[in-house]
């Protein structure tokens, strides 16, 4: 079956528009922004929705900006229609954090990064999805809005399972906020991703954010400490995308490569992949752990250009 069960259609002008959309064709009604994702799905017919709702008029939901200063040096605020070849050209994205980068460089192709959405990506949940990863180390938070009001949930809370989030069907996703590095911190952060060849899903990927800082005592060629680890994990059965054990064990501890090797066996072992047409499960464990440390080794590098 390559064609869609019927479906209605609406096009939105606005988000309380579409919200008002989504109210009134009820749970069955799925919202289309890019749809490379929706779109296959519904031609296989594993997905069936009775309306679709088009949302690719809400351009003031496509944004890439730093908001705030201060002691909490503000947040990278992306919309959730932003595009991944618009996430992928920010210099402002970049700058802050380069794991953008890496990721949508290695996202599909040209054709599906123009037109696919960063919300997109995220309320997809697909298990294998790259930048739920990337937002996951971040430590990323969503912005929904629906109609009792906006909400903040942590990233990290924001998928329940397998193509499920936290998004109710009355709700949009708008926005996604990063937290900057406070002052007197260096930060750096990297994705590695293997797959079986260009533009397709992981095998499996890991992407890292490092926060470090040395102590005032500290002698000159002593590593740094690292103040805060993200990890995320994708196509590998992580939780929610993250290895939350490798980050507790790297907290405090110096930036050695001893350490991130350690981690990787701590990633490795509390991931939980599953045997498929990619590879089998010892496979992907083993890569869950090489390319935390590959991950881990690389931002810790951008993290020490920074601050030199």
């Amino acid at each position: 079956m390559q064609v869609p069960a019927p479906f209605a259609y609406a096009r939105a002008s606005s988000v309380d528009h579409a919200l008002d959309l989504l109210a009134q064709y009820g749970p069955e009604a799925r919202v289309l922004a890019g749809g490379h994702s929706l779109i296959p799905m519904m031609k296989l017919r594993l997905a069936a929705p009775e309306a679709l709702i088009d949302i690719n008029d809400l351009t003031d939901l496509s944004y890439i900006r730093v908001e705030g200063d201060g002691p909490a040096a503000g947040v990278l605020a992306i919309g959730a229609m932003t595009r991944h070849a618009e996430l992928l050209a920010s210099t402002v994205a970049g700058q802050h954090f380069p794991i953008f980068h890496d990721a949508e460089r290695v996202i599909a192709d040209p054709i599906v990064r123009n037109r696919g959405t960063v919300g997109g990506s995220l309320c997809q949940a697909d298990p294998s999805e790259d930048l739920a990863a990337v937002f996951a180390a971040l430590r990323a938070s969503a912005v929904i809005r629906g109609p009792a009001g906006t909400r903040t949930v942590p990233i990290r809370e924001f998928h329940r399972g397998p193509y499920e989030t936290v998004v109710g069907p009355d709700e949009l996703l708008i926005e996604l906020r990063v937290p900057l590095p406070p002052p007197g911190e260096a930060s750096g952060s990297a994705y590695e991703k293997v797959e079986r060849r260009a533009g397709d899903w992981p095998v499996a990927a890991a992407g890292a954010v490092l926060r470090l800082a040395r102590d005032p005592g500290d002698p000159p060629d002593a590593p740094p400490r690292v103040v805060e680890a993200g990890i995320g994990l994708t196509a590998v059965g992580a939780a929610h995308y993250v290895a939350a054990q490798a980050e507790e064990f790297l907290r405090g501890k110096p930036a050695t490569e001893e350490h991130f090797v350690e981690a990787g066996q701590i990633a490795s072992a509390e991931c939980n992949p599953s045997a498929d047409q990619r590879g089998p499960v010892d496979y992907k464990r083993h890569l869950a752990g090489e390319l935390t440390v590959r991950a881990l080794r690389r931002a810790a590098a951008r993290a020490r250009e920074v601050a030199a």
